[in-house]
């Protein structure tokens, strides 16, 4: 559910034309061609097979670093020209002679001092610095091997982290906090961009954190069998409309030991995300959330005393404002600062002066007064007149910023990843913050993910299409040319029968919305023959199923039943992401209705396929889409034959209320909404065979989710089938996902590939 937890193009955009890539491998020598196993598609497996990489790659400076086994190289990114930097060899000899232990690799070290010859490596309960130049290690940072969330400061030489609830510095202890309240760690269930409880600032010298008092939250017992009793492990979990947690940020002072909590009022029902430091350090910006999650407010606080200084922005929505990322200043500007708000129905780029923000609050100003205040810094005229709370434009149109990968600070340009070319890629541009021109700068194909230099100069460019499994290159951001190619991956299923992928568009249940599908077929398909088909859905928010990457983003499983002699079917419904705030909310209040209607279109699409046989349709999906699948299976009992649900939603009233309420609102305000869409209502309507899965320790959707419906099948002499993994969160991993998928692949095979079944 957790965001599980993102040329070819121009064809892709054409209307209902279906355009395919095969994914054949070319033949061996002797002509004998193999299927893959889930062994070689699923992660996990003993012969998992995927596409070649390179690991560490990073910058040091403008010098592109390529870290092997054994070496350490620095490429130049002009010619390719390779510098052997060092050897694990003379690494491991300065790490022994010091007793600090050994590198088996060289993948994970780091070297983010641009000016110096020195590496930065990590290990177990250690940071240690080593001078290549000078063959030895100069500074050691020692800490708790328990340690977790560590946090290390380049600038500062500090390190952070976490021993079960309390926060650490330096090996001193910053909090002293009973059960029930956590510092150091992430907050707010990981929503709003959260993924982390610490915030060095720009210089090292202050820490931000979060303290989460979550001692008036539910507990909810999970319980641990592989002890001889079994034993309750109790998690925190706070479900809709219920009470919820409390968080206040601290900024602790390593210098004095000294920690001054932010003076944000009584913390009750409100989330406080997106911490971002002033360049000069005195000042912290955070962006606060009411819990109706439809009113924000970017706030500025004094570091020194932890008083609110300033509201700058706020913004409001009907249904839901959803801040994902922290402002960014420019690093030439030290007052201006880029601000991504949905505010135009796509995420977009603000620029914003933080000197005028004080001086006015733009909120109170006239359209024609706002326009007059920015005209300073608006230039050219590149982007919409602002507003009361517009700020400047950078961007604009409907396709969305994914990132801000950094800055080119001597051209005054900002590189971004965004949607621009179409909703199924992720490319690559630079924007002038003068007039907000925006030009391309790679090769406008597939899925690209990137490293900006230091100096905004090159990009490392990881990227991938539909027949291109991988390919990394060094590219200038002048113009987006290639300069030096650094891997083109090889397929790798050369060798082995690859069934075919097509992708095209469907309208929506609205009949005006194009949606996007993927289409798999056997590889040895047969147009004359009625093939069973099943539909893998996912369906939630900021998820996405179908992209321009290798194989358009099919899942090995799919690629595996496809094989097996099953027309493998996805849709990107309404509600799912980078389409744009009006296509994801409208599910707003009612999750999994609108999403159901589309994911019928689809089947209805597969029903017209003369090669599908229309009376077998099948559908799987895990988290949201264990919810979509239970609940197509219930509301179109007629339709889908075969269900399998991994991980589902049964009853949004048992899930958590950050997630919960910003798509559902609460029990207590949307009843109908929360009775229309928990399915254990409709357990009377099951007709085929449904299997729910469910792991044991899953503390994202509860196991209350499955039992309760097993229960309300009871009830209502209906007869899904149940099976348990146990030891396992909210996904299985590791060697058990082959048998995860070996489960799932039975239970189509017992009961859909056969008609009369």
């Amino acid at each position: 559910m957790k965001r599980i937890s993102k040329n070819v193009v121009a064809l892709l955009m054409a209307a209902t034309t279906l355009t395919g890539t095969h994914l054949m491998a070319q033949e061996t020598a002797t002509n004998e061609l193999k299927y893959p196993t889930l062994e070689d598609l699923i992660p996990g497996g003993a012969t998992y097979r995927y596409a070649e990489s390179l690991y560490g790659l990073q910058w040091w400076g403008d010098q592109c670093i390529k870290p092997g086994i054994d070496s350490l190289v620095a490429v130049n990114p002009k010619n390719g020209k390779e510098t052997l930097l060092t050897t694990r060899e003379s690494i491991n000899q300065a790490l022994e002679a010091e007793k600090l232990g050994k590198l088996s690799h060289l993948y994970n070290v780091q070297l983010p001092w641009e000016d110096q010859t020195k590496l930065l490596i990590t290990l177990p309960g250690r940071y240690i610095t080593y001078d290549w130049k000078a063959g030895k290690t100069t500074d050691i940072l020692t800490f708790d091997k328990q340690a977790a969330n560590t946090d290390y400061t380049v600038a500062g030489g500090h390190v952070a982290y976490t021993l079960k609830n309390n926060l650490y510095v330096d090996n001193k202890q910053v909090t002293d906090e009973p059960e029930g309240i956590v510092c150091g760690q992430s907050v707010h269930r990981n929503e709003f961009g959260i993924s982390k409880g610490t915030f060095w600032s720009p210089k090292g010298t202050l820490l931000a954190f979060y303290r989460m008092d979550e001692s008036m939250v539910t507990q909810y017992p999970l319980v641990d069998i592989t002890a001889r009793v079994g034993e309750v492990n109790n998690i925190r979990y706070p479900m809709a409309g219920m009470t919820s947690h409390k968080v206040q940020v601290g900024i602790y002072n390593p210098a004095n030991g000294n920690t001054v909590y932010l003076n944000t009022g009584d913390p009750t029902d409100r989330y406080f995300t997106n911490i971002a430091w002033a360049p000069d350090e005195k000042t912290l910006f955070l962006i606060e959330l009411n819990r109706d999650q439809n009113h924000s407010k970017l706030c500025q606080y004094d570091v020194a005393t932890g008083k609110l200084m300033q509201v700058l922005i706020e913004e409001r929505h009907p249904k839901y404002v959803e801040p994902q990322q922290p402002i960014v200043f420019l690093p030439w500007d030290s007052n201006k600062f880029i601000y991504q708000s949905q505010r135009d129905g796509y995420n977009h780029l603000y620029l914003y002066d933080l000197e005028r923000l004080h001086a006015i609050q733009p909120q109170e100003l006239t359209k024609e007064e706002a326009e007059k205040l920015w005209n300073t810094i608006k230039k050219a005229g590149k982007g919409k007149t602002p507003t009361r709370v517009a700020g400047v434009q950078l961007t604009s149109g409907p396709w969305l910023v994914q990132s801000i990968l950094g800055f080119n600070a001597k051209k005054k340009e900002v590189i971004i990843a965004a949607t621009k070319e179409s909703p199924l890629q992720s490319n690559l541009y630079k924007v002038s913050i003068a007039n907000g021109k925006l030009t391309p700068i790679d090769n406008g194909l597939g899925v690209h993910n990137a490293q900006l230099s230091a100096s905004g100069t090159y990009l490392l460019d990881n990227w991938s299409a539909p027949d291109v499994p991988r390919a990394i290159n060094i590219a200038s951001t002048a113009n987006g040319k290639e300069t030096v190619r650094l891997l083109t991956a090889a397929n790798p299923f050369e060798g082995f029968k690859m069934p075919s992928v097509e992708v095209g568009t469907l309208k929506a249940a609205d009949g005006k919305t194009d949606l996007y599908y993927r289409l798999i077929k056997p590889a040895d398909f047969d147009p004359t023959k009625k093939y069973p088909a099943i539909v893998y859905v996912y369906g939630g928010p900021h998820a996405q199923m179908i992209v321009n990457n290798w194989n358009y983003a099919a899942r090995g499983w799919n690629l595996y039943m496809a094989n097996k002699g099953y027309i493998l079917f996805t849709v990107d419904n309404r509600g799912s992401s980078n389409r744009g705030l009006e296509f994801e909310n409208c599910t707003f209040r009612h999750l999994g209705i609108e999403e159901g209607k589309d994911q019928v279109k689809g089947v209805e699409f597969l029903q017209s396929l003369p090669y599908v046989d229309g009376n077998r349709i099948g559908v799987h999906g895990w988290s949201f889409g264990g919810h979509m699948t239970t609940a197509l299976m219930l509301r179109y009992p007629d339709l889908f034959k075969v269900g399998v649900a991994g991980g589902p939603v049964i009853d949004w009233g048992y899930y958590e209320v950050m997630y919960g309420e910003r798509y559902m609102d609460t029990p207590q305000t949307n009843p109908e909404g929360y009775k229309q869409c928990n399915l254990k209502n409709l357990a009377p309507n099951l007709k085929g065979h449904l299997m729910i899965i469910h792991d044991d320790h899953d503390d994202t959707c509860v196991p209350q989710h499955t039992l309760s419906f097993m229960k309300a099948c009871v009830d209502a002499r209906t007869y899904p089938d149940l099976f348990i993994y146990p030891g396992h969160k909210h996904n299985v991993l590791g060697r058990d996902r082959v048998h995860l998928h070996e489960k799932i692949t039975r239970y189509f095979e017992d009961y859909l590939k056969y008609p009369g079944r």
